[in-house]
């Protein structure tokens, strides 16, 4: 029997929301005393000085936008500190206080500690913002056992209920990033073919725009700016933008009502507008677009067709967006599944192999692949002169992480050389200095 100590937690550490998971009463289960069980992926500090994690950060959001950091994700594997109040912390530092705040959560429904964790991230993150989110998981007390790419963990949420090869295209679409990977599935075992994406695309910029939209409104009603020095009604616009959002996945209209957004001359300025769903659609339809670009080269990375797919999964709540659904049918001809919770679905799978790698039998077998090639640089030739950041790749893109060496040994300015540096470098760029080191 495995030791209380040996209990290892799968985590989603996503831009909007994060959530835990752990093998319980003989399966994986989404923990957490929330209904939704899910925590706002926010952080702040109210006016007296006390740290506030998930729900209680996020409403003070609207009256203390300048006390409160949220979508942390997008600033990982950055030098960019985030300044709340008059103090100033690392991305890591911030998710790690979110990482805590879950692995609380679980103790107290567990009755056990837990001190290892899987945590998944985008299969598009670079080396140094997987290498943020492993130091964010040790600054909250965690042995992180293993970094899995979320649609990998989303693939093993999803089951097919036989023993048939099935080939399927996850398509992940978040608060703050993208990624799209294509996945054979074929009893137990899971094998991600391909995956591509975007690490800076989310649901945060469908807010986005929203929110220009009804500054832009707001402006052309009263000549405010709304951008400049005005904060806390920046925060309302921006909340309500999100809520209209949500709303418009399931309504064709939703009317925003602002009122006293901002006082000129003792008058209360107010907002109302209502927007259609035709005209949402029409503003992050170029952002879809894009989405279906990076499916198209994972794709053609994975060698497959349109026609070879057999199943599409959604993971992430923007993916209740009616236009990625309907586009998504127009490529491929099938209907998305839908039938697990596209919000917990990557926090299920991470359970999954973290409960595999405790010992419990969770029959998931997975082979992943590097989404950039890696390799390290050398001492060469360009353009005919002597180069040191040559590169060259010993893992290729959309390789099996166990892959095979395709080095080869380079010739070296001198054989009395004892001592070497090894640099490497990401993304398969020609020139070491044009990729994220590792």
């Amino acid at each position: 029997m495995k030791k209380m100590s040996d209990m290892i937690a799968g985590i989603d550490l996503g831009t909007t929301n994060s959530e835990i998971a752990a093998f319980v009463n003989g399966k994986v289960e989404v923990l957490g005393p929330e209904a939704d069980r899910m925590l706002p992926s926010c952080v702040g500090l109210s006016p007296a000085g006390a740290l506030l994690v998930g729900r209680e950060a996020r409403h003070q959001q609207l009256l203390y936008p300048h006390l409160t950091i949220r979508s942390i994700k997008r600033k990982m594997g950055s030098t960019e500190a985030v300044k709340v109040g008059d103090k100033e912390f690392t991305p890591q530092e911030i998710s790690s206080l979110i990482l805590r705040r879950m692995v609380e959560w679980a103790q107290d429904e567990l009755h056990q500690p837990i001190g290892k964790a899987v945590i998944t991230v985008p299969a598009y993150f670079s080396d140094a913002q997987r290498n943020a989110t492993r130091e964010a998981g040790e600054l909250a007390g965690l042995e992180v056992v293993r970094i899995l790419n979320e649609p990998t963990a989303a693939s093993l949420a999803y089951g097919f209920g036989d023993a048939a090869h099935h080939t399927a295209l996850v398509y992940d679409l978040g608060g703050g990033t993208f990624d799209v990977s294509i996945v054979s599935v074929e009893g137990d075992v899971t094998e991600v073919l391909a995956s591509h994406g975007n690490n800076q695309l989310g649901g945060d910029d469908f807010d986005n725009l929203l929110l220009a939209r009804l500054e832009r409104e707001f402006q052309s009603q009263y000549g405010i700016d709304l951008e400049h020095g005005h904060p806390v009604a920046r925060a309302r616009l921006w909340w309500a933008a999100e809520e209209a959002k949500k709303k418009l996945s399931f309504e064709p209209y939703v009317r925003v009502r602002e009122e006293a957004l901002v006082s000129e001359n003792g008058k209360p300025l107010n907002l109302d507008v209502e927007l259609s769903r035709l005209e949402y659609e029409e503003m992050v339809r170029p952002l879809i677009e894009s989405t279906l670009d990076s499916v198209s080269l994972a794709l053609s990375d994975a060698r497959k067709g349109p026609s070879d797919i057999d199943a599409i999964l959604l993971v992430g709540g923007s993916t209740r967006t009616p236009l990625i659904y309907r586009r998504l049918q127009e490529l491929t001809g099938l209907a998305p599944r839908q039938d697990v919770h596209p919000d917990l679905c990557v926090a299920l799978g991470a359970g999954v192999l973290a409960s595999r790698l405790a010992g419990h039998d969770v029959e998931r077998v997975l082979v992943d692949v590097s989404p950039f090639s890696f390799g390290p640089s050398y001492l060469g030739e360009r353009g005919g002169f002597p180069y040191s950041h040559c590169y060259h790749p010993i893992i290729l893109s959309q390789h099996p992480v166990a892959g095979h060496s395709h080095g080869k040994l380079r010739n070296r300015p001198s054989v009395s050389n004892l001592r070497a540096n090894c640099h490497l470098s990401g993304r398969g760029r020609r020139c070491a200095q044009e990729s994220p080191g590792g």
